[in-house]
C-alpha cells in the first residue's frame, strides 16, 4: 500500500500537520506540496490538505483536488482559526468534497491554525466580520501537540477504512 500527503499551505500551519499524517503512516508513502503534483496516480491513499479561505478550499489547491481520478481514495485535512467543528471549516470540506466528483473522499480532519495577525486586524475594522476575528485570535499557538497527535491518529483510521 502506498500513501501520498499533500498540501497547499501559506503560513506553515497545513504543512505541519501534513508532516504528523506523514509520521503516523506505517506505510510507503510520500510527502510533497501540492504545486509540485500533477495527479495522484499510483497511490492506494492520498491524504489532501489546505487552508480554510473565505469558507473555501483556496484556488492554489483546486485544480489537483479536480484532478483526483475516478475511484480515487482520498483523506482531506485543513487548518483553520474557527473552532474546531465549525460551520466555516465543513463549508470548506463541503466545497474540496464538491471538487473531488470522481474520487472516493474516505474521511476529513480539521484543526485550528494561527491567523496571520494582518488578516485579523484588516477583518476587526469590518464589523461584519469582527466576531470572526475575534474567535481567530484564539487560534494563536495552533496547531499545538494534541493537534499534531490528533493528526497521527486520523491517518491511521483512514487506513482502517481502506
Amino acid at each position: 500500500m502506498k500513501a501520498l500527503v499533500t498540501y497547499y499551505s501559506q503560513t506553515g500551519n497545513t504543512e505541519q500537520i501534513a508532516r504528523a499524517i506523514y509520521e503516523g503512516l506505517p506505510i510507503d508513502k510520500e510527502l510533497k506540496p501540492i504545486k509540485d503534483l500533477e495527479n495522484a496516480d499510483g497511490y492506494d491513499i492520498v491524504f489532501c490538505g489546505f487552508p480554510v479561505q473565505v469558507h473555501s478550499v483556496p484556488g492554489k489547491a483546486q485544480p489537483f483536488i479536480k484532478s483526483l481520478g475516478e475511484g480515487q481514495k482520498v483523506a482531506f485535512f485543513s487548518t483553520h482559526g474557527a473552532l474546531r467543528g465549525g460551520q466555516l471549516p465543513k463549508q470548506a470540506f463541503e466545497n474540496a468534497i464538491g471538487l473531488a466528483s470522481k474520487a472516493k473522499v474516505i474521511g476529513h480532519f480539521g484543526c485550528r491554525g494561527k491567523v496571520d495577525p494582518r488578516i485579523i486586524e484588516l477583518l476587526m475594522k469590518k464589523q461584519e466580520n469582527q466576531a470572526w476575528a475575534e474567535e481567530a485570535q484564539s487560534a494563536a499557538g495552533h496547531p499545538d501537540a494534541a493537534d499534531l497527535s490528533d493528526a497521527k491518529e486520523f491517518a491511521l483510521r483512514m487506513l482502517k477504512i481502506i
